[in-house]
């Protein structure tokens, strides 16, 4: 558990509701909570080790100026997992060559959000040269149904926080330890297995968020990766939520050399 109150926990301006735990979390610890009040860096902020909890565009936003390293997972983390793993074939495509599907698929930006998450009738469905160009990246997999759905906080290659957050494609909140007839031992389970297999063939950063799910058939597979400093923490423990998002979204100057590779590009801000 990091301790230091040398550390100053900022937050987005459109602060939610993890974002107010972990305020609460790092004041039990003696961190100093800031919650921006503008898509700016806080000047009285410039000359302290500074880590965030936000979304993408906050992070682009304030990144450079406190010299953040902020980690994600690499766009193609999904498809270079095992097919047990994953429980359906996952590519990175163009968005126009995804635009030539003619049969459902489920389609995602690998990275932000530039375009609605979910399962297309085809390739027409999705948002048209005018909108978006077509070496827009996309993921395309088949289509699997989930019965249920976990988020779990992963630090170091072990996981540190768990949380329900669907059942069928409904939003369903619950801590992980209170999953139903041994679910939550399965689901830890399972993701030993993701997280040894990504130790080799589809490495993760040191910090960070990795989704799974049980499928229809009862069978366990990958939903998705995804930035600690961006993503909800749902029913986890906010203590061990906050040291997976401290690690994952603060100095550069920090981090272990086997993160370098999973460093957002930051965009330099022009004021």
């Amino acid at each position: 558990m990091t301790t230091t109150s040398a550390l100053v926990l900022l937050l987005a301006p459109r602060i939610n509701e993890t974002g107010l735990q972990l305020r609460t979390a790092a004041g039990r610890r003696g961190l100093r909570a800031y919650t921006a009040t503008s898509w700016q860096a806080p000047p009285e902020l410039l000359d302290t080790s500074v880590h965030i909890y936000g979304g993408p565009l906050f992070g682009d936003a304030v990144g450079r100026e406190f010299g953040l390293g902020l980690l994600e997972p690499a766009a193609d983390w999904l498809t270079r997992l095992p097919l047990d793993l994953t429980g359906r074939r996952v590519s990175r495509i163009t968005l126009a060559e995804a635009r030539r599907l003619r049969h459902p698929a489920f389609v995602k930006p690998p990275v932000d959000k530039v375009f609605a998450a979910r399962v297309y009738p085809d390739g027409v469905a999705l948002p048209g040269p005018e909108l978006l160009d077509g070496d827009t990246p996309a993921l395309v997999s088949e289509v699997v149904r989930f019965a249920v759905e976990y988020r779990l906080f992963v630090l170091d290659g072990e996981v540190r926080a768990g949380s329900r957050y669907a059942i069928d494609d409904d939003l369903s909140v619950a801590p992980l330890d209170q999953a139903p007839d041994g679910q939550a031992a399965d689901a830890l389970a399972f993701a030993g297995d993701v997280l040894a297999a990504s130790s080799a063939a589809a490495p993760l950063p040191s910090a960070v968020v990795v989704d799974i799910g049980r499928t229809g058939d009862g069978s366990w597979a990958v939903v998705e990766a995804n930035a600690a400093w961006a993503s909800g923490g749902y029913a986890a423990d906010p203590d061990a939520v906050l040291d997976v998002v401290l690690r994952s979204g603060g100095p550069a100057a920090q981090l272990p050399a086997a993160d370098r590779p999973f460093l957002r590009e930051l965009p330099d801000v022009v004021r």
